[in-house]
């Protein structure tokens, strides 16, 4: 039997689905929608895949994205445009910052504040709550240095979970800098690990030269001694990054939001800057981080664009499905099918067609039987369904030109004429508050 590759969920019809249920899919992405338009943002929809340069660029060389976890394609002829290879985003930040710089979106006032979600691809281990296709919400404000919006960016997140009725989240914050401060720094972590090497990881011992920082993120040496006695970002930050890592913590502050510094997150992308952080439930246990993110203030240029700061996040929406379900929080249900026609014979069923249409036409949600079922098992499907009403159409009724409309919630019914006028007339008097 063929079967979904490793690493990807089919996300189905039905809450005996749990997280994967499309269901809850929809209240999810509808709640996102819904708090991104209310904060300012507007809808940016970059293509999945992008050139493999792009990556290789925004995100870093030395990252494991793109040294080991990268999705490449080769189209055929053999290359994409500009003789590159094509590549599934792994993120979603490069795209938005491509799309900023491409389609002129700097021309415009700024801050330009931009929202997506949809799927992205990483060819790594699949775990609890870490999969090969998974889906993020991603959020980017192009154009403003003030720590205040870094505390936006933090804060929409925060409420967006609220609002799905998920509290306990710890946020974990931390400042890693920026090139003024950062080359300095730097050159003390490789003086601090150098004497460990041979006791550290081949990444560590990769990262030492390529990318320093990442020493701190190393899940395989995390409780080595010379990880806990490192020296830390914010003790070697300039004036300025000083300041405006007070100043996002006064911010976080006055909005109610507690936070803890953490000197270990450095994130795992080569373009933050500043502001980094993490967004933590432990009820995910070893996966708990359900979102995290930065400043960029130097991605726009580095990828061709005039000096634009930046600063954003991406949320699994897996992991945060996954927590709500553990955690047993109800999303709210799809609506509610208005009729479904219960017609008792083929007769009964090419007069309920031209009506079913006529009232989906009208807006409301209608289906009909197709299976040829018995009346009492036509009601159990429409039972399933959630249907509000069920319209029985059979021999007595189709010579009176007349449907029981039966209403479900209350087991009480009436004949109604069988027209979708009547039909229509009759629901919304039954369904008026």
């Amino acid at each position: 039997m063929l079967r979904a590759p490793r690493g990807t969920n089919d996300i189905l019809p039905g809450a005996q689905f749990r997280w994967q249920d499309s269901a809850r899919w929809q209240a999810l992405e509808e709640a996102i929608r819904r708090i991104s338009l209310q904060y300012g943002y507007q809808e940016l929809r970059p293509p999945v895949f992008e050139q493999t340069e792009l990556f290789a660029r925004g995100v870093g060389e030395s990252t494991d994205i793109v040294q080991k976890e990268m999705f490449t394609l080769m189209p055929r002829g053999g290359e994409g445009e500009e003789g590159s290879t094509l590549t599934l985003r792994p993120e979603f930040t490069a795209g938005m910052v491509r799309a900023y710089i491409e389609n002129g979106l700097h021309n415009l006032p700024q801050p330009v504040k931009v929202f997506t979600y949809g799927p992205a691809f990483r060819a790594e281990r699949p775990q609890k709550g870490r999969f090969r296709q998974f889906h993020q919400w991603d959020v980017e404000v192009f154009g403003a240095q003030d720590p205040a919006v870094d505390a936006e960016v933090i804060e929409i997140g925060i409420a967006l979970a609220r609002r799905l009725g998920l509290e306990g989240l710890e946020v974990s914050l931390n400042s890693i800098g920026c090139p003024a401060c950062r080359p300095a720094y730097r050159e003390r972590l490789r003086a601090h690990f150098r004497p460990y090497l041979s006791e550290l990881c081949p990444d560590c011992n990769r990262r030492i030269d390529q990318n320093p920082l990442r020493l701190l993120d190393c899940k395989v040496d995390a409780d080595h001694p010379a990880m806990r006695t490192a020296p830390t970002t914010v003790e070697h930050l300039c004036d300025e990054c000083r300041q405006h890592f007070a100043a996002l913590q006064d911010h976080l502050r006055a909005l109610g939001i507690p936070y803890r510094v953490d000197p270990k997150i450095v994130r795992g992308l080569d373009y933050y800057t500043k502001t980094v952080f993490e967004v933590l439930h432990p009820q995910l246990g070893a996966q708990s981080a359900l979102w995290g993110g930065g400043r960029y203030d130097g991605l726009v240029e580095h990828l061709g664009g005039k000096p634009t700061p930046g600063v954003g996040f991406a949320m699994g929406m897996e992991r945060m499905l996954m927590v709500l379900d553990e955690m047993g929080i109800p999303l709210p249900p799809p609506p509610r099918q208005d009729l479904f026609f219960a017609a008792l014979g083929e007769a009964a069923r090419r007069a309920a067609l031209p009506v079913v249409y006529a009232l989906r036409r009208q807006g409301l949600a209608v289906d009909l039987d197709y299976l040829g079922r018995s009346l009492k098992a036509q009601m159990k499907y429409a039972g399933r369904l959630g249907a509000r009403f069920v319209a029985i159409l059979g021999e007595s009724e189709l010579e009176r030109g007349v449907v029981v409309l039966r209403d479900m919630d209350q087991g009480q019914q009436r004949e109604v004429p069988l027209t979708a006028e009547a039909l229509a007339q009759a629901l919304a008097e039954a369904m008026r508050p």
